[in-house]
């Protein structure tokens, strides 16, 4: 429906004015000293200030003279729920079975509603801080409705599924008809149009059967959603799945039918050439999180072979995984650590700057499914959009734009955030939520969630009270 020529200007939501906006639309252009009009949730123009506040007089703004606005950041793989409430509490000098086994799994066993849905709050309200406006979580154990809760108090856009493994004997694992019809009733609980929605989850590796891979890529067929598991971070995978199928991990999955544009890997690092091409000629996109690869020593720079599916037209997105393996949701910080990791192999073409920020928006986006929502400052986009402070030192002198957002560690200059429209951070406070009493509420679950679990955190420091300190001989 067109407006008549005739008829009366009427105000935008929000003007967003005078900042230098990042657009990442086809062209790569950065607009200087641009207005952006958001109505309705979407961005309906972008001008200069003059003109959008001629055609939308009346609108209130938001001040972004001395800024650079980028579209929203995507975080294609973030774990919110236990890890949260434990975070640099799990030690970083075991291996990461250990971390599962020894401390994941019981914490899983014992987190309530209630701590899931804290720990997805407190997700959400850091990442929106470093500028992540989109997060897909991965697979949670018991209560999807409680994170998808969570979520959505902060005011972030999400994607949440319930996790499903039915291999005998696993700690919470159901039949394969179970499992599928506990996915298809988070879906339908989450149903699209909202900011938080639901997709198809599974814990992957080798803790599903063919029935259910293939059951899950069929329902999400059926509910028109994404999917997505975990596989081949490190090389556990790779021989698992010789034993039982005498085959690569990625190669069982084609032979299944469950391959296609659809799936999100997670990891895919130790995968071999005709897995590569596999991915690539499948259309499948995968979700890199280095921080994560790094923290427990999985082997990225022997085996990953990331920066390789960009450069032959694979889909590829970013992720910080959990906040004890990429320990933070800094999609800026997972960006400069893949493109560090890519340029010490020395291999040609490098993997540039612009590419690297582009996986953090835009490239992310599509990967996930959502290139058609968000991803890039355009009209007829959702607003999402991120608002960062050039006047901080870390931005003196600007450089080139690209090699300064992935290269110079700006995400502390975040300043405002908005999702969907709304303004969900300004002046780098959240206006969603409590900070203070999160963080309180944080501190007293995760004690009592360590004591239900019978976790003990190692210290490596000694921790003295400032009395007996003193008092100590000299």
């Amino acid at each position: 429906m067109t407006t008549p020529a005739d008829a009366p200007a009427a105000p935008a939501d929000l003007l967003v004015v005078g900042g230098d906006v990042v657009t990442m639309a086809p062209g790569r252009e950065v607009v200087t000293g641009a207005a952006i009009a958001v109505a309705d949730g979407r961005i309906a123009a972008i001008g200069t200030p003059g003109e959008l506040r001629a055609r939308f007089p009346g609108s209130p703004e938001l001040d972004a003279r001395e800024c650079v606005v980028i579209p929203g950041l995507v975080n294609a793989h973030q774990h919110t729920t236990a890890d949260p409430l434990v975070r640099s509490m799990i030690p970083d000098d075991i291996s990461s079975q250990e971390a599962i086994f020894d401390w994941i799994v019981p914490l899983h066993d014992q987190v309530t509603g209630d701590d899931d849905e804290l720990s997805a709050a407190l997700t959400a309200a850091e990442s929106l801080l470093c500028g992540a406006t989109t997060l897909l979580e991965p697979g949670t154990v018991a209560h999807p409705l409680r994170v998808a809760a969570g979520l959505a108090s902060a005011g972030i856009r999400a994607r949440v599924g319930r996790w499903g493994w039915d291999v005998p004997g696993a700690a919470h694992a159901l039949p394969a008809a179970e499992t599928l019809a506990l996915q298809e009733e988070t879906v339908r609980a989450l149903p699209p149009g909202g900011t938080v929605t639901g997709w198809v989850t599974l814990v992957g590796h080798d803790l599903a059967s063919d029935e259910l891979f293939t059951g899950a890529a069929e329902l999400a067929e059926r509910l028109d959603v994404g999917l997505t598991w975990h596989v081949s971070p490190s090389a556990a995978d790779t021989r698992a799945y010789a034993e039982r199928a005498g085959t690569a991990p990625v190669l069982h999955f084609r032979r299944l039918g469950v391959l296609g544009p659809r799936l999100l890997l997670a990891h895919a690092v130790w995968l071999d050439d005709a897995e590569v091409d596999a991915v690539i000629e499948s259309g499948t996109a995968v979700a890199s999180c280095p921080g994560a690869y790094l923290r427990l020593g999985q082997g990225y720079g022997r085996a990953g072979r990331h920066a390789e599916l960009v450069r032959r037209g694979g889909r590829l997105a970013l992720g910080c995984d959990s906040h004890n393996a990429g320990d933070a949701p800094d999609v800026l910080g997972a960006a400069r650590l893949l493109a560090a990791l890519e340029r010490d192999r020395d291999e040609t073409p490098v993997l540039r700057a612009d590419q690297v920020f582009a996986l953090a928006t835009i490239d992310g986006a599509r990967a996930a499914g959502l290139g058609e929502l968000v991803g890039s400052v355009e009209v007829g986009k959702a607003a999402d959009l991120v608002v960062m402070d050039t006047r901080d030192l870390s931005w003196t002198p600007r450089g080139d734009l690209a090699t300064h957002l992935v290269w110079g560690a700006p995400a502390h200059t975040v300043r405002d955030v908005l999702v969907d429209g709304k303004v969900v951070v300004r002046d780098r406070r959240l206006t969603t939520l409590d900070a203070d009493a999160l963080r309180r509420e944080a501190a007293e679950r995760s004690a009592a969630l360590l004591r239900r679990a019978g976790l003990d955190v190692p210290h490596r420091w000694p921790v003295v009270p400032a009395g007996s300190y003193a008092r100590r001989p000299s």
